[in-house]
């Protein structure tokens, strides 16, 4: 009996974690909006932004069916951007001047 996972022919995960991409980044615009300037703004909108990577790698890329160097390799890569976020949001002109060329 073989014990590897098999990807999903179903439709339904794919539409609900679409639907949970559009009222994230729905959500995000509205934070974005009510909560300018907050200083806890960054972690959150690097939470969601994460989150957001992380269901489209389990969801539409199937990182669960890679093997684990490949499915850590873009867990790591997906982490990324919400670390130049939260870096962005903090050490803003600091990280920009590190950063630059």
């Amino acid at each position: 009996m073989d014990n590897h996972p098999t990807p999903n022919t179903s439709l339904r995960p794919l539409t609900e974690a679409w639907l949970v991409l559009c009222l994230l980044t729905v959500l995000s615009l509205g934070l974005g909006q009510w909560f300018h300037g907050a200083p806890w703004l960054p972690l959150l909108v690097a939470a969601i932004v994460w989150f957001k990577g992380m269901l489209v790698a389990h969801r539409f890329i199937e990182s669960r069916l890679a093997h684990p160097f490949i499915a850590r390799v873009l867990a790591i890569f997906i982490a990324f951007a919400p670390a130049a976020l939260i870096l962005t949001g903090f050490f803003g002109a600091q990280f920009a001047r590190w950063a630059s060329l």
